[in-house]
């Protein structure tokens, strides 16, 4: 006889204010960003922390060694509490996410945090040693190799012009779909929609980067920035951020155990792989995959979060997929909010399961593609 599998259901989600490098968030150090969240939830839910399992964090440019750990003792969790940081750069937040989920499965009782913390303001610098380094000075790099020559491992700058290039999204489109986003981002801000989701940082309790002067006007005046007559500009990609966003994952049962809500259920995740040069169209084929296996068309998904590195490839991967703008990133997205790399498939959820509530949305999905040629997608459902 088979055995009925309690649904995963995520329980609360949280995140901090989304600052910019070297801006409002840059005294704080990922740690204290993830303790503050930790706090926040145990205040919030009640939870105590002899009951959680692990605590799953993704990080990308941090100074290395375990940053989820640190963050639990920092947080005052028990000893018993271990941690485990996941790099699988802008993608880290949601595969922590996903480990959550698929432990979860087998084991009803466990309490899972999950989430993601980048402090690019207090990166440490990297350097090569040197072969000989008694006559060679080291020299200073900005990120690891992500793919092999032969193959080709571009800027994710020159990635999204590969992708603008090869889906024929013209500048004119980008510079649209950026715009909208600011838009978007400045009236939720405005009306208060961020308010219940973020956890304040002192007295920093606001995201810094939505432009409220940003007009069509000045986005076409924006030179490109990453080949010469190109397309893409700072204004429409992605600023570089810092932030933290944290989740409860547990079995209903459990949630139910513990009164938590059970609003929100975990389905299904995946993560693809593509062509490294042309990374930006990653979640094409990781949202097709959760779609079949799922037995659901894309209409079915009435909210999608999708994170906006570069306007070029969310317009080119929204075209593949035949899904509206005005289905996307209904408070705007990371070209106005940011994009704090190991957290930001976090970022998404949060927001997510935000619009999902205030939409009555049944189904919705988080994705973002990945450096090195990857693309990640979350399928949510809500009870309704």
């Amino acid at each position: 006889m088979a055995i009925k599998m309690s649904k995963i259901v995520i329980s609360w989600a949280k995140r901090t204010p989304i600052g910019k490098v070297g801006g409002t968030l840059k005294g704080y150090r990922p740690e204290k960003m993830t303790t503050a969240l930790i706090r926040q939830m145990q205040e919030e839910t009640g939870i105590e922390g002899e009951k959680i399992q692990d605590l799953i964090l993704g990080n990308v440019v941090g100074p290395g060694g375990n940053i989820s750990r640190l963050s639990a003792l920092s947080a005052g969790l028990p000893f018993s509490v271990p941690g485990v940081t996941i790099d699988r750069q802008c993608g880290s937040g949601l595969a922590a996410m996903e480990l959550a989920f698929e432990r979860a499965k087998s084991n009803e009782e466990a309490v899972f945090l999950c989430g993601g913390t980048e402090s690019v303001s207090q990166a440490p610098w990297k350097m090569e040693k040197p072969s000989r380094p008694a006559q060679e000075a080291p020299v200073l790099y900005e990120r690891a190799r992500f793919s092999p020559d032969d193959i080709g491992d571009p800027e994710m700058g020159e990635a999204a012009e590969n992708v603008a290039r090869t889906y024929q999204v013209t500048r004119e489109l980008q510079d649209e779909f950026a715009f909208q986003s600011q838009q978007k981002a400045v009236n939720a801000q405005k009306e208060g929609r961020f308010n219940d989701e973020i956890v304040p940082l002192g007295q920093i309790n606001e995201d810094e980067c939505p432009r409220e002067n940003t007009s069509m006007r000045k986005l076409k005046r924006m030179p490109s920035v990453f080949q010469k007559n190109g397309t893409v500009t700072a204004a429409n990609a992605c600023p570089i951020n810092d932030g933290a966003a944290l989740a409860v994952v547990t079995s209903q049962k459990q949630a139910n155990n513990l009164g938590l809500d059970t609003r929100f259920s975990i389905i299904d995740s995946c993560t693809v792989g593509v062509d490294p040069n042309l990374l930006g169209i990653g979640p094409v084929p990781a949202v097709h995959t959760l779609l079949q296996r799922n037995g659901l068309h894309i209409n079915d998904i009435a909210v999608m979060e999708f994170n906006e590195a570069f306007a070029s490839q969310v317009v080119a991967s929204l075209r593949e997929m035949n899904i509206s703008w005005d289905r996307v990133n209904l408070g705007g997205g990371a070209i106005a909010l940011g994009h704090p790399y190991g957290a930001s498939g976090a970022v998404l959820i949060v927001r997510l399961l935000k619009e999902m509530e205030a939409t009555n949305a049944k189904w919705g999905i988080a994705t973002l593609g990945i450096g090195g040629g990857m693309g990640a997608a979350m399928l949510v459902e809500m009870q309704r």
